[in-house]
């Protein structure tokens, strides 16, 4: 099984698959042979939107991937890693607390929609992917 840890921007995408980005993460969650792995982070970033903007297909969406993916919650050691990634690789605070909590959940891939010139990719903390590369 491979681990892998899903950026809000994938979810994101993958929610409202109106384009051919949103295919390809649709086709992600898709995938046998994976684990997803995921934060309170990332759902604070995807689903209290989803609920203010009354998109209820999307709230939908997001809670049935986080009903079947592996979380991590805990915060104390998700921001003590993030603490000195940020300052080690210059991440901003929400990525910084997406990489750590992908560090100690064992993910083998970070997948995110931002592009590869992007601070996020300095880390080497884990393996970041760009979901469309």
């Amino acid at each position: 099984m491979i681990r892998k840890f899903l950026d809000s921007g994938v979810l994101i995408a993958a929610a409202r698959a109106l384009d051919q980005e949103g295919q390809r993460a649709i086709q992600l969650l898709e995938e046998s042979n994976r684990v997803f792995l995921t934060s309170p982070f990332v759902y604070l970033e995807v689903v209290p939107k989803a609920i203010l903007n009354r998109k209820r297909l999307e709230q939908l969406f997001y809670e049935k991937y986080f009903g079947s993916a592996t979380w991590f919650r805990d915060i104390v050691r998700i921001e003590a890693l993030a603490r000195t990634e940020a300052a080690n690789a210059g991440l901003g605070a929400m990525d910084a607390l997406h990489v750590a909590a992908a560090r100690l959940t064992n993910a083998e891939q970070f997948i995110t929609t931002e592009k590869p010139d992007k601070a996020i990719y300095r880390s080497l903390i884990v393996k970041i992917v760009y979901l469309f590369g």
